[in-house]
């Protein structure tokens, strides 16, 4: 039986080592899956939903706990772990109180007598996750999909089996019945062959283009409801009227949080050309002052990427923007000592083919892209396969709603940076995905519609 690794990116070191799941530990956790859906599915909503309120309690009384747990396993700063957690606890807080509403029966007029129709829960759904955000990646499907009656079965990235256990024990200590949210230890190509079980009724995924298209063929070839979430190459855009102020103070957020491994981090910043000169002065001066270093410390702003390979992906990327002609405003890059420090790093003049505007690039890295009027910014941030996020920063909102009906993007921000939110569904367009989560839309993607006429 093969071991994963638990490595912590801020020093190098073992965090510890994890035993895979035989193949006799994995048929027993999807029978007790299925054990379990029979009796969730039927437990009423009121039920259900209290289960999810203990579900966020114990996030909070565990708050500092499971945040160190993230902190130690992917290197995010502690201050992003804690706000993860706390956003956990709002998502259980939101479905927890919506869902009877979401999932109430509809009434429609027939030549029946009554009409209508019910959602029911489609059963198991398998829950292939990533590690940037270990937490709300699987819980913001997980809480939605479980007040609806379905049973869960997480997949978590091989790098953070510590996070992925924790999470399996997050519904045991609120009380749920065992079975209805399990965690399996398996590598990729084990969790690619459950997709034709007749146990699994469903998928969904979050990664990478490649990895979720293996997924969808396997779903389609079994026919079984999937959801896709691939990433982006978010634009940010800064028209020629905006508070350059404030989009320059956000922009630092938007694309360095979580070291700028965000799947709806601002990856590529184009900015009006008579304003280019004070943005970026005032860009510089905030991603100078962030604080690089250990992710354990409160005040600390960059901690490590997640591995030596992501370090080593970004710097790759980096390398062949600038032998295509780029220029470094801001010299950042891999730093020396232990661990998987990368220092911010910010770049002009680039080209249309380089990879860090053609590919998504997970790390703290900021091309500077220029335009000269509304059209042309339209063009450069629709130029790419992904549609995930946009933002568009203009004190005439109307001009910048205008704009929004012309972007190729699932999910647009005015005035702000993009954020996912349970108040509102979230996914992308393009190669970004199909389907989507959070709020009702999400809750539904996994529910069966039933009609019915009574005569």
């Amino acid at each position: 039986m093969g071991k994963i690794s638990s490595v912590n990116p801020a020093t190098g070191e073992l965090n510890g080592e994890f035993g895979l799941h035989s193949q006799q530990v994995v048929d027993q956790k999807i029978a007790n899956s299925r054990k379990a859906f029979d009796e969730w599915k039927m437990e009423d909503i009121v039920e259900r939903t209290f289960s999810i309120e203990c579900v966020a309690e114990v996030l909070r009384e565990k708050r500092e706990e499971l945040a160190e747990t993230i902190t130690k396993e992917m290197g995010k700063p502690i201050k992003e772990s804690l706000a993860e957690i706390d956003k956990c606890a709002w998502a259980c807080d939101y479905f927890a109180e919506q869902a009877d509403t979401f999932l109430a029966a509809e009434f429609v007029e027939t030549d029946a007598e009554t009409s209508g129709f019910v959602y029911e829960p489609v059963g198991t759904v398998l829950s292939i996750m990533p590690w940037n955000f270990p937490f709300w990646q699987a819980l913001r499907f997980g809480i939605p999909a479980l007040a609806g009656g379905n049973v869960v079965l997480l997949k978590h990235a091989s790098s953070v089996p510590m996070c992925a256990l924790e999470i399996e024990k997050l519904f045991i200590e609120a009380g749920f019945p065992e079975g209805v949210y399990q965690t399996l230890l398996v590598d990729g190509p084990t969790a690619s062959s459950l997709i034709s079980r007749d146990e699994i009724d469903a998928v969904t995924f979050t990664g990478s283009r490649p990895a979720g298209e293996k997924v969808a063929e396997a779903a389609g070839r079994n026919i079984k409801k999937f959801v896709l979430e691939l990433g982006g190459s978010d634009p940010f855009i800064v028209l020629d009227d905006a508070d350059i102020e404030k989009a320059a103070t956000s922009a630092v957020t938007a694309r360095f949080q979580n070291c700028g491994q965000s799947c709806i981090a601002a990856k590529r910043l184009l900015i009006d050309e008579s304003i280019v000169e004070d943005f970026t002065d005032l860009f510089i001066d905030n991603v100078s002052k962030l604080r690089i270093g250990d992710p354990m410390d409160p005040d600390t702003d960059i901690g490590p990427l997640s591995s030596k390979g992501q370090r080593s992906m970004v710097k790759q990327q980096v390398d062949e923007t600038l032998k295509m002609g780029a220029n470094v405003i801001l010299e950042g890059g891999p730093q020396e000592g232990e661990g998987f420090f990368y220092a911010p790093t910010v770049l002009s003049d680039i080209s249309k083919e380089a990879p860090v505007v053609r590919e998504e690039v997970f790390g703290p890295v900021a091309p500077i892209i220029t335009f000269s009027n509304d059209e042309e910014a339209i063009g450069i941030a629709n130029s790419t396969e992904y549609g995930l996020g946009a933002c568009i920063w203009s004190k005439e909102t109307s001009r910048a709603m205008k704009m929004t009906r012309h972007i190729e993007a699932g999910v647009i921000a005015v005035n702000n940076m993009v954020a996912s939110d349970p108040r509102l569904p979230f996914g992308g367009m393009k190669k970004s995905g199909v389907g989507r989560e959070l709020y009702r839309t999400g809750m539904l993607e996994f529910m069966n519609v039933k009609s019915m006429k009574v005569y």
